[in-house]
């Protein structure tokens, strides 16, 4: 496979991943506050069997102390993201950029990967990153070392492998939120991505509880 084919591994699934972790951004105030009410009106931390609850919580680590925490119910997400219209979010859809994936077929790409075994598909080693990108079960995980600069960071993305076909199903050169996020609807409770660095550390995951740890 070659280097381009390798890289763009890594760059579909921390595309998938950034999306799920923008979405809550994207929400408008109103959304918001519903999802707040919802979560104030359940008086245990468990919700109703089956509902499914996406958590960002983001901490500051630079000496000021803050600490911010999302949490978004799945079935208000999957209403509320086709009708936020933003920069390339239009109808639940992602437009992708045409020099991104540099005539890669996605969906081949990633059909062949979910079907092939469990492994270690690319480690790359520089001096200003480690990369390694592997499969394990039915998730696709990315490990990014940033050794750069002054703000070192480590990212770690895990995808359940139906939720990047889900986001794939969209048209060309699109990627479809509304239908990953029901794909992610389905899964078990998961850590999807988490972040550290001299600044910040993000956690992004799923469950089933209205509040955040």
């Amino acid at each position: 496979m070659s280097n381009v084919n390798l890289g763009f591994i890594a760059k579909a699934a921390l595309a998938t991943a950034t999306a799920l972790l923008l979405l809550p951004v994207h929400v408008p105030a109103q959304a918001t506050q519903s999802a707040t009410k919802a979560g104030q009106s359940t008086s245990s931390a468990t919700t109703e069997k089956g509902e499914r609850w996406l958590h960002v919580r983001v901490i500051c680590t630079d000496g000021k102390g803050d600490t911010v925490r999302v949490n978004v119910p799945l079935e208000l997400a999957e209403k509320v993201l086709p009708a936020v219209n933003h920069d390339r979010l239009h109808n639940g859809k992602v437009r992708i950029d045409s020099s991104d994936i540099n005539d890669v077929d996605l969906r081949a790409l990633m059909d062949a990967i979910r079907t092939a075994k469990d492994g270690e598909y690319v480690t790359v080693q520089g001096s200003d990153n480690d990369v390694r990108v592997a499969k394990l079960g039915d998730h696709l995980i990315v490990h990014v070392v940033d050794k750069g600069g002054s703000k070192k960071s480590q990212v770690e993305v895990k995808v359940p492998m139906k939720v990047i076909v889900a986001l794939l199903s969209a048209g060309k050169d699109e990627l479809d939120l509304v239908a990953a996020l029901h794909a992610l609807g389905a899964q078990g409770d998961v850590e999807l991505v988490s972040v550290k660095d001299s600044e910040n550390t993000v956690k992004v995951w799923l469950d089933s509880k209205n509040v955040a740890d």
